[in-house]
């Protein structure tokens, strides 16, 4: 209804006030309040005026302009003791509701002195005690005074007597009456019991409008501080979603940005701040503006300690913020409002609170949450660093011999410390073999560009006298040749080096060291001819065999030579890979892993287990796939980068959610998502991974959590980069995510993206199946007629599949709708006699026995849901005949449905039994006790031998008695 029609009666007023109710909540639902008010004092009728000054009540505390509450109310409260009879019974149990939230409302406004608040208690209570009502509510609403000034030992007086006092009709839902118990948990240092205190809301036992939406967001802090962050994580995504469309809760939406700041997501509290920019600056509620700002405090503060401080961010309209402009303005803001509640108050016991809320400390350097977020800081400690006393530099020895020690040892970070030694040694004079060591690891650094800085370590290593370590050298120029794609190039260079330190090496003039070290360059050579040009594996074979007979054994505590074997090894099981034989090979790449393993290399052995896992995954061996990804996760450890880190345990979460271990498959999921962010790699690899890990939460009935990662993998998702059927699938998850979530609107909305794409597709079940379950969401949704066009789109999609099944359920669902659209009873009853047909014309010559007992089935059913909606479908005000005439027509097909579910024998009993006791009921309606009685009785025999056990069976005796109890009375 517009706002400016004009409202013609009482009835027409209850219609708007009901269609407001349901708008979003903000200032454009308060004004259509006022104006309906002043409707409503048109119409001269008192209980309008009463009603609609309820519903004024009632947007504004649902706002944030809950300052405006006071006048309606004063003037409700004046209407009451001018003329009770005016009200209702259900306006005077409202008015009588909202003294607690003008309570609660003059606590959160500074200006209203202590001394009205007591004094509104004392009225609260006199008001409640001449009605009857119980001390519950008053007794809970003067704890909150008490917590909120700090009297602590009042607050635990009002406590106690407020859980002692009877629960009556005023007392607050179960859900609002724990979530405050569980805060004064909380300020008492109680963490755990809170948490014990709420699990009857988290869980869904109990729930208002408000709840669980600030039980989940209370319970980030304590969950984080107990350790419990995957409940914290799953908290804040469920959590966020029931809060984000709510305007009027700002003080759980801070909950939420603060949660972020004290996980090291604070982009993602940046973009829950970008949101709400009314948050603030609406001053309707400043209890919870202060709060707000307290969190904003905190935000920007670790922004600025994290360097970040001239980082633009999101702030108050007008001007560009910086998050330390913004962190300045908003702890000024919010100690400003503290202080007025102090000095209202008498205490220091808000101000106290704000700062202690906006001092703290990060809880968790980065908790991963699913969602796509941008790291601020690289991952570093969370407490303060504590810098040791100043300490004189390394000296260029020291700094070489630690280079030394890493690379005899293959440690990682080994070239880092070589760059160190070629900073230091910059500025000092060193030997020729120190450059030439040098030279070497930098070229190691530059992969197939250090040729030349390699030939440079040679002719270095030869002027210090190192024969054997210039002809390393120069092999290992010839090698990074071939990588860079000089292949011919490479093999004639490495010849001349080959020759020469095996020449050595019988003369006994280099060690066994440089000669593996050349020996490696050669095989590495002659293996990537094979892997590039699939030829000379004889040669490669015979070479890595010559490298093995050299290190085999002579390992011992040198890992150089331990490595080199390992290597050699992986090479054979390349070979035998190439050659088809993936059995030998995955043994082999085992092997060579597990003597990386033994020689505390385990690092090195990573890339041999994802082969392993890979050639399991080929040959269907999901058990050794997982065991390799696992192993390879263990032995990569921090040394694997962060985009590797995000495969592997991408695959892992792929074999686990292979084998139904969905739990397990999203904890991995969750990681490669996070790893993937961390990588940079948010819009690729991040994306596929929240793709699979909404996937996997969904799989748990953990829809709003699976809900807002699937969003958040749709923002990177594309048909380019995943594939349309990955698009495709997430839109369908995040459908099926929202339709359980009952939002069957932007369900439907979903689903018709995804049937869109899957149109363009050969095989069409997909579309037809989306097609079907967006008309199941807009018909959720109360939109009849776009979802009968959706569901006859389905229906001829199916009809073309030969899909009888579909077609008829398509047919049935549009009969149920054409109630309520213009088509009416008539309408619905041609589509399901289009749907019984549909039925028995496909049973016509069908010979598969299988095929014939399902469709059978399926006519039962159509059958039993004609009768159901010819009963059904009797308007209120229909004379006699006509609800005669229905009554039978539906008794009909009812009595058709027994009929055929009796065809299918054991199998259809319970279908047979249920349709019996429909048929029983309307022979009651129509007035046959006597045949009521006998469709009873048969339901009774067939259940005589029947499990009494079975909850089916059960129910259906139960009802038969029920049936029967007329004609034995």
């Amino acid at each position: 209804m517009g706002a400016t029609g004009g409202i013609a009666d009482f009835d027409a007023l209850r219609r708007a006030m009901a269609e407001n109710s349901e708008e979003p909540e903000g200032p454009a639902r308060n004004a259509r309040a006022e104006q309906l008010l002043a409707e409503a004092e048109k119409l001269n009728i008192p209980l309008a005026v009463v009603e609609a000054l309820g519903h004024q009540l009632k947007v504004y505390n649902y706002s944030s302009e809950k300052d405006k509450m006071f006048v309606p109310f004063a003037r409700l409260l004046r209407l009451w003791d001018e003329r009770p009879g005016d009200f209702d019974e259900y306006e005077t149990h409202s008015l009588y509701w909202v003294f607690k939230w003008m309570s609660a409302g003059m606590l959160d406004q500074p200006h209203i002195p202590l001394a009205s608040v007591e004094k509104w208690l004392g009225e609260m209570e006199h008001r409640y005690r001449l009605a009857g009502h119980s001390e519950r509510a008053v007794r809970s609403a003067e704890f909150s005074v008490a917590a909120h000034i700090g009297d602590f030992p009042r607050a635990e007086r009002a406590y106690a007597a407020w859980l002692a006092a009877d629960r009556d009709r005023m007392a607050d839902c179960h859900a609002c009456e724990l979530h405050g118990q569980g805060g004064w948990q909380l300020r008492n240092g109680r963490d755990a019991e809170a948490l014990e205190l709420w699990r009857p809301v988290l869980e869904g036992e109990y729930s208002c409008a408000h709840e669980p939406h600030t039980v989940l967001a209370s319970s980030l802090v304590p969950l984080l501080r107990l350790g419990r962050t995957d409940e914290a994580r799953a908290h804040h995504l469920r959590g966020f979603r029931l809060v984000r469309p709510m305007e009027s809760m700002r003080g759980a939406y801070a909950d939420h940005v603060e949660f972020c700041a004290l996980t090291g997501n604070e982009a993602r509290g940046l973009e829950l701040l970008a949101e709400r920019p009314a948050y603030f600056t609406d001053a309707g509620q400043p209890r919870s503006r202060m709060d707000f700002l307290a969190v904003v405090t905190l935000l920007m503060e670790r922004l600025t300690g994290l360097g970040l401080g001239e980082q633009r961010v999101p702030g108050p309209a007008g001007r560009a913020w910086s998050a330390a402009e913004l962190a300045g303005h908003a702890r000024a803001e919010a100690l400003e409002l503290a202080a007025r509640f102090d000095a209202r108050n008498g205490t220091s016991y808000v101000g106290d609170r704000v700062r202690e809320r906006m001092d703290q400390r990060p809880l968790a350097d980065r908790l991963p949450l699913g969602v796509r977020a941008a790291r601020t800081a690289p991952a570093g400690p969370v407490a303060p660093v504590v810098r040791a006393p100043a300490q004189e530099p390394p000296s260029l020895s020291e700094l070489l011999a630690e280079a030394r020690r890493l690379s005899d040892t293959l440690q990682p970070h080994a070239l880092e410390a070589w760059a160190a030694v070629a900073e230091a040694a910059e500025s000092t004079e060193v030997d020729a073999y120190v450059r030439a060591e040098v030279a070497d690891h930098t070229a190691m650094g530059r992969g197939p560009e250090g040729a030349e800085l390699f030939e440079r370590a040679a002719e270095l290593y030869a002027q210090a006298g190192d024969e054997g370590e210039a002809i390393a050298a120069r092999a290992r120029a010839a090698y990074v040749r071939a990588l860079a794609g000089e292949l011919d190039v490479a093999t004639a260079a490495i010849g001349e080096p080959y020759d020469r330190i095996l020449a050595l090496y019988a003369d006994e003039a280099t060690g066994v060291r440089q000669t593996a070290s050349v020996l490696m360059s050669r095989a590495r050579i002659l293996m990537r001819r094979v892997h590039e040009r699939s030829e000379g594996a004889g040669e490669a074979e015979q070479a890595v065999r010559e490298l093995l007979a050299l290190v085999g054994g002579r390992g011992g505590s040198d890992v150089r030579l331990v490595s080199r074997a390992a290597e050699g090894r992986a090479m054979l099981a390349e070979l035998a890979e190439h050659a088809g034989d993936g059995e030998r090979a995955a043994e082999l790449f085992r092997q060579a892993s597990a003597q990386f393993v033994g020689a505390e290399l385990p690092w090195f052995a990573v890339e041999y287990e994802v082969r392993v896992a890979a050639l399991a995954h080929e040959q269907g061996d999901m058990a050794e796939a997982e065991r390799a990804l696992r192993a390879a996760l263990e032995h990569g450890g921090p040394h694997v980068e962060a985009v590797g880190r995000a495969q592997l345990h991408l695959q892992l979460a792929e074999v686990l959610g292979g084998r139904g271990a969905a739990a397990e498959a999203a904890e991995h999921a969750l990681q490669a998502a996070h790893w993937a962010d961390e990588a940079g790699e948010s819009a690729t690899l991040g994306a596929w991974a929240r793709h699979q890990l909404g996937g996997l939460l969904l799989r748990q009935g953990r829809f709003a959590e699976a809900a807002e990662v699937l969003e958040s993998a749709l923002a990177d998702l594309s048909a380019e980069t995943h594939g349309d059927g990955a698009v495709v699938q997430t839109q369908w998850w995040l459908g099926d995510c929202l339709s359980e979530l009952g939002e069957h609107h932007a369900a439907a909305e979903r689903r018709l993206q995804a049937a869109e794409i899957a149109r363009h597709w050969p095989e069409q079940h997909d579309h037809a199946t989306l097609a079907h379950l967006a008309a199941e969401s807009l018909g959720n949704a109360g939109l009849a007629a776009e979802a009968d066009r959706a569901y006859a789109r389905a229906g001829e999609l199916w009809r073309a599949m030969g899909n009888v099944h579909f077609l008829v359920r398509s047919l049935r669902a549009r009969a149920w709708l054409a109630l309520r659209t213009e088509a009416g009873t008539a309408g619905a009853r041609r589509l399901m006699t289009a749907a019984v047909t549909e039925c028995e014309t496909a049973l016509t010559g069908l010979r598969d026995p299988a095929a014939r007992e399902r469709l059978t089935g399926e006519l039962g059913h159509t059958h039993r849901q004609f009768g159901d909606l010819l009963a059904r479908s009797v308007p209120e005000d229909a004379q006699d005949a006509a609800i005669q005439d229905a009554f039978e027509a539906a008794l009909a097909e009812t009595t058709a449905a027994i009929a055929v579910f009796a065809e299918l024998g054991a199998d259809g009993l319970h279908s047979r039994t249920g349709a019996e006791l429909a048929a029983g009921w309307l022979e009651a309606d129509l007035s046959r006790p006597a045949d009521a009685a006998a469709r009873a009785r048969a339901v009774l025999d067939a259940y005589r031998d029947a499990d009494p056990e079975d909850d089916t069976v059960r129910a259906r005796r139960a009802e038969a008695r029920q049936l029967l109890e007329p004609a034995e009375s």
